[in-house]
């Protein structure tokens, strides 16, 4: 409930609302001539204010240019699980912000000053849906704010011009949305209707970009982005099994070194091995090559020359051929000795590269089985830069296949919705009666049992489509009771169920061209209803427009609020005119 409506200007008309039906009403002040009009007395800057507190948008409200933007308006009002309830003030100088106090429950603080009390406008939306209307917290299918704009309708957007529309020109799929959610009807499906008609808008203007040659080679084919996703998919599912499968190993880069050191070894030894081969066999030849020179033929040739050699020359001779034996058998030896040493080399060398090996083998199999820390992290990158890529090619397929959508498969999804809506219509049908049984009811008190009244629900093409309808000559009287018929039965079952607060309030456009037994019929069952089902009505109106209701036997006095605004300089809301 709506508690008290003031200002930070003394001069501001205090409002002191209660419970039921509110009448403020505005006056001819004494004195006042044919020029003068109560249309300056504020009665619609009542409902912008209220907007206003209640989160409402800065642009365009008159609050935050001169002479108002310093000025500090406030509302007190009823909120779940505040006994006292609480006030949120607002100014015009700092319109992005609400001072709320005390601080409802869930604030998220990165969206509030705590110690002064200050959130953001869209923190404070979010928690007018949270605790007013019963949205998720993260809830952006129907909005707190267009439904405040059915509970409060303003004039200067037109809102009295069509029941189903709470600002002119309103997406049929947008309004209807948010009237399903209050009504207790499927609103996620009634929103498909929005993403379906945004899909369309977006396949139309991706058509006509796509005539463009550079764009349209920019965003590619379907046939083409189908064949780069899956070798893109491909390559992502390889970086993550080899991130899932890599284990750090720790010294990695020493291991590395220690693996190149052994292999730069065992390099050497098979270099030194070849040498140590080559001189082997030279050696071997060495050995074969140095025996003892056969000189038996010597004698025999002297001899035969007359020469007869003396036994002291021959004694000589033997000696000479003993040392020049002993010579080459002590080569001989050297050279077995050098070989023994050779092959020695050779044996432990093979000894040396088999351990070496075996060192080598160990240290690259801890490699293979893992990797640096380094080596894991361009892992990681590659897999973020394929990700994105693969993120990017399947943009470009939507965008694509968006491109190439037909009219025939909007329209045959356009089918599809349409059946499953009517399907969801069939199955709350204990929601739509309900509302269809009150709207008639509220009408039939207003024009009696012989007009047909009723609310016509059906899944349309475009949008679910709410009508709601009364036997009429279409005249803007009836009109206007059409709207008030409807709000209150918007209100009265959305209040039923949790689903919205408990207040409606209406300016005094809704009753301009209305017949006066209408308009005492209206005051009466507005009171009664918000009687009996615990509602608050609030209504501004012009004191010659209850005079008629009077006169057809309404008695406004329990209902008049105290303060009263009249067509004087002084007496208008704001206590100024300006």
């Amino acid at each position: 409930m709506l508690r008290q409506l003031g200002a930070s200007d003394p001069r501001f008309k205090t409002l002191a609302f209660h419970q039921g039906l509110n009448l403020l009403v505005a006056d001819v002040a004494p004195g006042s001539t044919d020029t003068d009009s109560r249309n300056g007395a504020g009665k619609s800057s009542v409902v912008e204010l209220l907007h206003f507190l209640l989160g409402g948008s800065e642009r365009n409200a008159p609050f935050v240019r001169e002479p108002l933007r310093d000025t500090r308006f406030y509302l007190k009002l009823d909120w779940p699980r505040e006994a006292a309830g609480l006030q949120v003030s607002r100014s015009g100088s700092q319109a992005s912000w609400v001072q709320v106090e005390p601080l409802p429950e869930e604030v998220d603080p990165t969206e509030a000053d705590l110690g002064t009390g200050l959130l953001k406008n869209t923190e404070w939306r979010r928690l007018i849906g949270q605790h007013l209307f019963g949205l998720g917290r993260d809830q952006t299918l129907v909005s707190s704010r267009t439904m405040l704009s059915f509970l409060m309708r303003r004039a200067s957007s037109h809102a009295y011009n069509e029941p189903t529309r709470s600002f002119s020109r309103q997406p049929d799929a947008e309004a209807n949305t948010n009237l399903a959610y209050l009504l207790g009807l499927d609103w996620h499906l009634a929103d498909r209707y929005r993403v379906l008609n945004e899909r369309e808008a977006a396949q139309r203007q991706m058509r006509k970009a796509a005539e463009d040659p550079l764009l349209g080679r920019i965003i590619g084919k379907t046939a083409d982005l189908r064949g780069e996703i899956t070798l893109a998919e491909q390559r992502v599912r390889e970086l993550e099994r080899q991130i899932a499968d890599f284990r750090v190993v720790p010294e990695y880069e020493n291991l590395r070194r220690t693996a190149d050191e052994l292999n730069q070894r065992v390099r050497d030894l098979r270099n030194r091995d070849v040498v140590d081969q080559r001189n082997l066999q030279d050696l071997q030849r060495s050995v074969e090559e140095s025996a003892e020179p056969d000189i038996s033929y010597m004698e025999p040739v002297y001899r035969e020359l007359g020469v007869i050699f003396s036994d002291q020359v021959r004694r000589r001779f033997d000696e000479v051929r003993e040392f020049h034996n002993s010579v080459i058998r002590n080569r001989q030896h050297y050279l077995r000795q050098e070989m023994e040493a050779i092959q020695q080399r050779l044996a432990d060398s093979e000894a040396e590269r088999q351990r070496l090996g075996e060192e080598q083998a160990r240290v690259m199999r801890i490699l293979r089985e893992g990797g640096a820390l380094d080596t894991l992290t361009t892992l990681q990158q590659a897999l973020a830069q394929q990700q994105a890529m693969l993120s990017m090619l399947q943009h470009r397929y939507e965008a694509a296949r968006a491109v190439e959508a037909t009219k025939r498969e909007i329209a045959q999804q356009r089918l599809a919705l349409q059946e499953a809506m009517n399907a969801d219509l069939d199955e709350r049908a204990s929601a739509v009666n309900e509302a269809t049984i009150l709207f008639s009811e509220f009408a039939q008190q207003l024009y009696g049992s012989g007009r047909h009244a009723y609310l016509r629900f059906d899944a349309g093409p475009n949008s679910l489509r709410i009508e709601p309808k009364i036997e009429t000559d279409a005249s803007a009287g009836i009109g206007s009771m059409v709207i008030f018929c409807f709000d209150l039965t918007v209100a009265v079952i959305a209040h039923r169920a949790g689903r919205c607060p408990d207040f409606l309030v209406h300016d005094s456009n809704l009753f301009e061209g209305v017949d006066e037994r209408q308009v005492a019929a209206a005051l009466n069952l507005a009171a009664e209803t918000a009687q009996r089902e615990g509602l608050q009505y609030l209504v501004t109106i012009n004191s010659d427009d209850l005079a008629k209701a009077e006169r057809r036997g309404f008695d406004p006095t329990p209902y008049i609020l105290r303060q009263r605004l009249t067509d004087s300089d002084d007496g208008g809301l704001f206590g100024f005119r300006f």
